[in-house]
């Protein structure tokens, strides 16, 4: 089967189209077929040799990346488990999405509803998962709340502003001027020009803050956050900076780590099932051009999901 792997830290050519053995099936075991698996910023970094990622395979190279997927069920293993051959399902992975096969835990996977596409699911359970960990399980958003959420077109982020908008939340999304009509039409109440540095110093002050860019972006967006409001910073690289700027102003500042959890896997599949949820799909790449793939989504001006094509 094919798949991709890195066998050293380094730019996108290192993601190299090898022929790989199918792995055995152990009894709680499934193997799949990926059909779509989603591409994300963490997959770069930890190519690149940088943050928590790369920290976690740095022994065990070669690697293949890739945390989440959408597939069909090949083969179960020996004892009892709740899939079949032939059903439909996705769910979060430790590594190894970027491959045609793969073999996952019979409880890593959930059901796919037969009303979810398998490309919306290829993009869903991670980008999903961070947004609604950061807006209601770490940043606690309430209903009547104004919530900020920067890189609001992206793949966490325009799942992020539906979300929140479903929780009652006033939306301010800061998007470039190509992506506000698109941010616009997913519930977003006010949007920004991130560019338009007057425009972002005036926006009213809000309660909680999901900084999605981290850094000097993430430093500078504290301003707009009330003396008493919340940060969650996504980026981990960068988290340490913000937390220490936020709590010069007195602000209450996290950062996190997405938890896999198949009870908001499953909510999550039935938002988009329901039509209440939209995943943005943008570019679809063979497994083969992989590296196009990830020289897309370091650009950081992806709208919406980047997906490989088993």
């Amino acid at each position: 089967m094919k798949q991709l792997v890195i066998t050293a830290f380094g730019g996108p050519e290192k993601l190299q189209l090898t022929e790989a053995d199918h792995p055995p099936l152990a009894s709680k075991q499934m193997r799949l077929k990926m059909h779509y698996a989603g591409v994300n910023p963490v997959d770069a970094k930890t190519r690149a040799g940088l943050g928590w990622g790369a920290e976690a395979i740095k022994d065990s190279l070669p690697w293949s990346p890739g945390f989440e997927v959408a597939g069909e069920v090949l083969e179960v293993g020996s004892e009892v488990c709740r899939f079949m051959p032939g059903d439909r399902v996705f769910g979060l992975v430790r590594g190894g999405a970027y491959s045609e096969e793969l073999v996952v835990n019979c409880d890593e996977m959930m059901p796919l509803p037969d009303e979810v596409s398998y490309e919306m699911a290829g993009g869903l359970a991670l980008a999903g998962t961070t947004a609604w960990q950061g807006l209601i399980v770490h940043g606690g958003l309430q209903q009547g709340e104004r919530v900020l959420i920067s890189a609001a077109a992206g793949g966490v982020g325009h799942l992020a502003v539906q979300l929140a908008k479903a929780e009652g939340a006033t939306v301010v999304a800061l998007t470039s001027t190509a992506n506000q009509d698109f941010v616009t039409g997913l519930g977003a109440d006010e949007v920004v020009d991130y560019h338009d540095h007057a425009a972002v110093a005036s926006i009213a002050p809000v309660d909680l803050f999901l900084d999605l860019v981290g850094g000097t972006s993430g430093e500078t967006l504290l301003s707009q956050v009330k003396p008493n409001g919340r940060v969650v910073t996504v980026p981990t690289i960068t988290a340490d900076q913000v937390i220490a700027a936020a709590q010069k102003k007195g602000i209450r500042a996290t950062g996190m780590l997405k938890e896999n959890d198949n009870e908001q896997l499953a909510m999550l599949a039935d938002a988009v099932a329901e039509g209440r949820l939209t995943v943005e799909v943008s570019q679809v790449f063979e497994l083969a051009d992989g590296a196009d793939a990830h020289r897309q989504i370091e650009t950081g001006h992806t709208r919406g999901k980047v997906l490989l094509r088993g």
